[in-house]
């Protein structure tokens, strides 16, 4: 049977599992974002051993492979609290790309310009409101690109998944060519839903970072 035909075939199976890919992904960016946000303040602190238990979490996530992340979250917190496949995985992809974004937020606030938050604290604004109109805004426009690549990333990863029964995009792929025997066909047909997923990704992200130099010139 041709490519095509196995591509029509199988449709439906794999819109389903890139559904379940992108809701992985997704709840993972989100638990990321937040403790991603939370180790950046932390490596920012003023108090030693808040940046030292920062930093070596994020030694520790980038030292390590996803794989072994992955397995130890599943195989090791199970046995103390039962974590089904999407949680395990959930959990592990946003631990992992939580040392990459507390990185990027590190860096978007630290390229603020000291000059301009003094200026917004001499006008009177509080330490709040600085950070909500003044660096926070900055810091997005600085960030943005960097963080749509690591999305991206973190789509690719995971596929990484699979390895503990997750039936994503590439289990998915990996069952198929176990029922049919034609490994190069299915590999080909998950590739191409992981360019469509990423390309759709990458164009999202060049509109918003696109209306965002639009409205900065606009404040200009």
């Amino acid at each position: 049977m041709s490519f095509i035909d196995r591509f029509v075939e199988y449709a439906p199976l794999f819109l389903d599992a890139s559904l379940i890919t992108l809701r992985l992904t997704a709840v993972a960016l989100v638990i990321a974002m937040v403790l991603g946000a939370v180790i950046a303040w932390m490596v920012m602190s003023k108090w030693a051993p808040l940046r030292w238990l920062a930093t070596a979490y994020i030694g520790l996530i980038r030292g390590t492979p996803l794989i072994a992340q992955i397995f130890v979250l599943y195989f090791g917190i199970s046995e103390i609290l039962r974590l089904d496949a999407f949680w395990a995985g959930s959990f592990a992809l946003a631990a992992h790309n939580s040392a990459y974004i507390a990185e990027i937020f590190r860096s978007g606030f630290q390229s603020v310009p000291k000059g301009l938050v003094e200026a917004s604290r001499s006008l009177g604004m509080g330490r709040r409101d600085t950070l909500r109109r003044v660096q926070a805004p900055l810091a997005l426009r600085t960030t943005l690109p960097v963080l749509g690549n690591q999305y991206i990333i973190a789509v690719k990863d995971s596929s990484l998944v699979s390895f503990i029964g997750m039936r994503e995009l590439f289990k998915t792929s990996q069952n198929l060519q176990a029922q049919n025997y034609e490994p190069l066909q299915m590999y080909l047909m998950v590739s191409v839903y992981y360019l469509v997923i990423v390309l759709i990704l990458t164009f999202v992200v060049n509109r918003l970072e696109r209306s965002l130099n639009k409205h900065r010139r606009v404040a200009a």
